[in-house]
């Protein structure tokens, strides 16, 4: 008795959704694909928002900026939520370990109290603007169109809730989990002459109603300003001052930056390419945030590094501004 053993191959009548297959053709789709474009409901709602009876719950026109396809904003990453959480899985455990490796060795007690008291005034605050950021990406989450955009703000929201809380962990790193560096940086948050400037303009953001003015604001003026500033020129301040071993514990804010920046760009440079009423939005809306971050900025930067800093900064934004296509032609 012979045993004969025949294989069959299928052929699936389908390779994916009917509307990944509409924009995409008639091929197997990617995850991300099948987890982006038109999920968003478009029709057959049942009620319209209770506090904004005029608007639908997914309403284009909560922002002026206008698209033809709002999923043309592809995530250059292409993060689906699996895809985002393994990635920030990865980020995570490194920050972890630099963590770690930090307390095992007090590093700590390395550092003077002139650099402990420079580092709670000038950075630990800096976490209560990162939850700003985190409710400003929320927003654009809420009230944004198209999951091509919308899922990548909630990944973006979660990423400035991360960084918050990294900054409160350095925090108890340098006083022993006591929280007395955290309840002075908080002090400094809520009454030093040099952070009520950028205070006010975070709380300005908070009731800024265009979402797409928001993203402005926050991803593209005050990131590329703040990320300079700290992550950058006070960095190499602090490693010529004896402070080197705190860079183990910014390396996540910095690689998170550097990240959503690639995302961020991709989103500005097709909003600008879109329409010249687009591109003259956006540039309105860079000049008066521009205007107002350098103005809030400017007694903190002076104190934390001195008169010619916030130029450096500001450069580096006209920069950046410049790349996406946004800059007066």
């Amino acid at each position: 008795m012979t045993l004969e053993i025949k294989t069959a191959g299928i052929e699936p009548i389908r390779q994916t959704f009917a509307n990944i297959s509409r924009r995409f053709g008639e091929k197997p789709a990617s995850r991300y694909q099948e987890a982006t474009y038109d999920v968003q409901g478009e029709a057959n709602f049942h009620y319209r928002p209770l506090w904004e009876q005029e608007k639908q719950l997914n309403d284009k026109s909560r922002t002026v900026i206008e698209m033809a396809d709002w999923y043309s904003f592809r995530d250059p990453r292409q993060f689906y939520y699996g895809a985002y959480v393994q990635h920030r899985a990865r980020m995570q455990e490194g920050a972890e370990n630099n963590y770690a490796f930090f307390e095992k060795r007090d590093l700590a007690a390395k550092l003077s109290d002139e650099l402990k008291a420079c580092v709670t005034r000038f950075l630990l605050p800096l976490r209560h603007v990162e939850q700003t950021a985190n409710l400003n990406h929320m927003f654009a989450a809420d009230y944004g169109y198209g999951t091509a955009l919308t899922q990548a703000q909630l990944f973006a929201g979660m990423d400035r809730l991360g960084m918050a809380q990294y900054l409160s962990r350095i925090g108890l790193l340098l006083d022993g989990n006591s929280a007395e560096a955290l309840a002075q940086a908080k002090e400094y948050w809520m009454t030093d002459p040099a952070w009520q400037g950028l205070r006010a303009l975070c709380e300005e953001t908070l009731v800024t109603k265009d979402w797409f003015e928001l993203f402005t604001a926050q991803s593209l003026v005050l990131d590329t300003l703040l990320h300079d500033v700290i992550y950058r020129q006070l960095d190499a301040w602090l490693v010529t001052n004896d402070g080197r071993d705190l860079g183990l514990l910014t390396e996540f804010m910095q690689e998170c930056h550097k990240d959503l920046g690639r995302w961020s760009d991709s989103v500005f440079k097709v909003a600008a390419n879109e329409s010249e009423a687009n591109r003259q939005q956006l540039l309105q809306w860079t000049e008066k945030w521009r205007g107002k971050a350098a103005d809030a900025l400017s007694p903190l930067v002076r104190d934390m590094l001195g008169d010619d800093a916030l130029q450096e900064a500001l450069i580096a934004l006209d920069t950046r501004i410049a790349k996406a296509g946004i800059s007066k032609k």
